[in-house]
Formats: structure tokens, C-alpha cells, sequence
């Protein structure tokens, strides 16, 4: 995620949660800029907003048939559903006694678990946290080898119940990178499997949004920047990498940066970086952009599997697919 930036006190003042109207928004559209596009979103297919007036929205999950997201600089955990109603469903959901208003200390990514209940990166407590059916929250990893965590940001399972998570600086609010308070000498992508934590990528700058190809043997992880890099390795046996290679490396330019990215069935990328959201081939083609009037951090599949959910700064948005997205690996 990036760091949440200033929006202009007409939008957020007073704090007015929400449902948008469903109808296209204002500068948000569909940018075919490949022909094969037509085959993952129908030709004038619309971007909806369902919700907004919040601080700045990350880590969507669509789980028990609502969107779940995080309010990183709200430090709040909320669900909304298909008629865009919002439900506050963990308040001081970073862990951070007495949070620094606007830093990004609040709740990030998420990602359901076996049992059905939802892993959660605090960024304020530095650590990844398992939200229960009563939404009890239970600490999971805080640290590496008796070293304290950045601050978790995504998380996803791989295919063997393997946890793989990013762990970049950005809620470390006192200077990221040079905050006293950083213990590892990097910003790692770490595995955690059988009780082991292990750091697997540790030469990337700000590892941010993770995901798999369908068939579970290439792992995408994005580099922030700006405008940031999305890389691809190719995953062996005990989530061993190899074969680092750039997808696609984004232009300069416009506002955002590399976040967060979902695959869809058929193996395309759907990526945040500067301008919205980018679908990308397999092969990095980029075949075409959903333009946002606010910048994105994130998005999920959701529903059948046909419903893609934004999160952009203030705001949640919508738009259905042809194509099914990749759902969770405990999805339910």
C-alpha cells in the first residue's frame, strides 16, 4: 500500500459512510486498449461506487458474502455489502495504543484461513493477527528470529497451506526505512510454514501486493516505487523461487503506484499501479486499465467470482467481469 496521502477536507469532512448510487462515476471507465479485453469485462461495462467517506481503504476480502476492507489511516476493520450498507466490525484494528492520527498504522491485508476465520496484517502492532467468528483477534507471527516484523501489508495461501506475506516499512511512521524502531536490515517477502517463518525475497525495496497463477507455479509480488515493478518467479518444490523476471514495469506519470493485484482464471493480472488498475497478460501485455478518479491501493474477486472490488483512497468500487477471478484458498 502506499503511503495515504492528503485528500482535500471536501471529501472527507464531515466523515459521511455511504452507498453511491450504482451508475457509472465520474472519470472512472474501461480502457480497452487490446481487443482480448473484451473477453474479461463486456464492452461498456460500468464502475460503480458502493460506498465511501472513509480515511483510506485497503485489503479487500469478500468473505461470508460481504466485502470486508481496512481503513489504514481510519484504523478500522469494516464490511460493506452488495447495496453498498457499511458495518464497522473492529475498531483500533491496527493494535496501536494510542495511534498517531493519519499514519498508516490501521488494519491491511486479509486473507481467510481454514477454519473459516480471517488473517489480518496490523501495521501498527507490526504483526499478523487471526480475526475469529466472534472477531476476538489472536496474535499469529510478530517476528523473525526474535526481531520484530516491518509492518505486514498482503497476505495469500499457496496451494500447500503455505502463508506467504509481505512485510514492506510503510507503517513504520517515523521514516519507513530509517525509523529507529526497524529492526530487520530488510523488507522482506516471508513463507511461514509448519510453525516455520522463513524470508524468501529480501532484495526488493517495497514488496507490497502478492497473488499466484492459477496453477499455483508463479509467484507475482509487486514492488511499490513509484511508479514500481511487478515481478514474476517461478515457484518449486517447498516454495524454493527461482527464474526472477520483470512482468511489467510500470510509466511514470500519474498517481499510485504498484499495490495490490488478484489473478483471474484464465491467468491475466489485475494490478494497481499509477492511473488504476491494469490487466495484464501472462506474458505483461497490458490489455487494458480500469481508470480511477481516486487512487488505488487494492482489489478482490468477490461474490460468484465475477465481481471485482476496488479500494481507492476514500472509496469502494465495483465492476463485473466476464472472466472469474481466483478466489482465496479458504474462500468460503
Amino acid at each position: 500500500m502506499p503511503r495515504p496521502f492528503t485528500i482535500a477536507a471536501a471529501l472527507v469532512a464531515p466523515l459521511a459512510l455511504h452507498a453511491a448510487a450504482p451508475a457509472q462515476q465520474g472519470g472512472a471507465r474501461v480502457e480497452r486498449l487490446e481487443p482480448a479485453l473484451d473477453a474479461l469485462i463486456a464492452p461498456g461495462a460500468t464502475v460503480e461506487r458502493v460506498a465511501t467517506g472513509f480515511s483510506f481503504t485497503e485489503g479487500p476480502l469478500w468473505h461470508d458474502g460481504r466485502l470486508w476492507f481496512s481503513d489504514v489511516s481510519g484504523d478500522v476493520l469494516r464490511a460493506v455489502d452488495a447495496s453498498g450498507r457499511v458495518e464497522e466490525l473492529i475498531p483500533n484494528a491496527g493494535g496501536l495504543a494510542n495511534p498517531p492520527a493519519g499514519k498508516s498504522i490501521g488494519p491491511n491485508g486479509l486473507v481467510p484461513d481454514r477454519d473459516g476465520s480471517v488473517l489480518m496484517a496490523q501495521m501498527g502492532a507490526r504483526r499478523i493477527v487471526r480475526v475469529g467468528a466472534d472477531r476476538h483477534i489472536t496474535p499469529v507471527i510478530a517476528d523473525y528470529r526474535g526481531q520484530r516484523l516491518n509492518s505486514p501489508n498482503d497476505l495469500v495461501f499457496a496451494a500447500d497451506g503455505a502463508l506467504w506475506f509481505t512485510d514492506p516499512p510503510f507503517g513504520l511512521y517515523n521514516g519507513m526505512d530509517r525509523d529507529p524502531a526497524k529492526q530487520l536490515p530488510y523488507n522482506a517477502v516471508f513463507r511461514y510454514a509448519g510453525g516455520t517463518l522463513t524470508p524468501v525475497i529480501t532484495d526488493l525495496k517495497l514488496p507490497n501486493g502478492i497473488g499466484f497463477s492459477p496453477d499455483w507455479r508463479t509467484l507475482y509480488v509487486t514492488d511499490y516505487g513509484p511508479p514500481g515493478t511487478i515481478y514474476a518467479y517461478t515457484v518449486g518444490r517447498g516454495g524454493a523461487l527461482s527464474g526472477k523476471r520483470v512482468l511489467i514495469a510500470f510509466p511514470a506519470g500519474d498517481a499510485g503506484g504498484a499495490d495490490g493485484l488478484k489473478v483471474d482464471r484464465r491467468g491475466n493480472i489485475w494490478a494497481t499501479g499509477p492511473g488504476g488498475i491494469r490487466v495484464i497478460s501472462p506474458a505483461g501485455k497490458v490489455l487494458g486499465q480500469i481508470v480511477l478518479p481516486e487512487v488505488a491501493a487494492n482489489l478482490a474477486f468477490g461474490g460468484d467470482g465475477h465481481t471485482l472490488y476496488i479500494t481507492a483512497s476514500t472509496s469502494v468500487y465495483r465492476l463485473k467481469t466476464r472472466v472469474a477471478g481466483v478466489l482465496p484458498r479458504f474462500a468460503r
